[in-house]
């Protein structure tokens, strides 16, 4: 076990639900926490029953969800401004944002619930959403519902696999990672066809 994962299970064994509410929100924001690990190591706590199953899958989605709605409120206040301000130096225009908008609109918001399973990807599409005002209730639906599954999985994983965590994680997040980085990419491909 290296010394952030015995960092993490030292909080999560003092804290609890609470540690783990704020560690996933600021992993969430975009703050460098290994979310899958915490999760797992929750679920591995869970599974001890050092942790209580109902609080502590509350305490994720929460955070998640919390995190993942900072995210969006950067890009929603400071996305559209930015634009204005340095677009022209990187390439964005408006008419780009317009886009990335009508993209979220069609299928886009599909990423805000399967970027969770992509590290860097959760709080950059969240961003986006923002800056291309999503609707907060879709932004909401697709990006809660996201925070629901991730959260289970890497908990149940953390829950049935016990002290072997270690292993069945780096296991988990390669093949994990890889599936949702191509399905995502297979939405963008399809949405890029159809709209040919």
């Amino acid at each position: 076990m290296s010394g952030v994962e015995s960092t993490l299970l030292g909080w999560l064994s003092q804290y609890g639900p609470f540690a783990l509410f704020g560690l996933l929100m600021l992993g969430i924001f975009g703050v460098p926490v290994p979310d899958e690990t915490l999760l797992v190591i929750a679920g591995t706590l869970v599974g001890k029953g050092e942790m209580p199953l109902a609080w502590t899958f509350g305490a994720a989605i929460a955070g998640s969800s919390t995190g993942i709605s900072l995210s969006y409120l950067v890009g929603r206040l400071a996305g559209p401004p930015a634009v204005r301000t340095f677009g022209r130096l990187v390439r964005v225009s408006e008419q780009t944002l317009v886009l990335v908008e009508r993209w979220f609109e069609r299928i886009g918001k599909w990423t805000l619930t399967f970027g969770y399973y992509v590290p860097g990807v959760r709080h950059l599409t969240a961003i986006a959403a923002g800056a291309s005002r999503l609707p907060a209730g879709i932004f909401m639906a697709f990006a809660y519902s996201g925070a629901i599954l991730w959260s289970a999985t890497f908990l149940w994983l953390g829950y049935e696999v016990g002290d072997n965590w270690p292993t069945v994680l780096d296991t988990a997040r390669r093949h994990i990672g890889l599936g949702a980085g191509v399905a995502i990419v297979v939405i963008i491909a399809w949405a890029w066809w159809r709209n040919r």
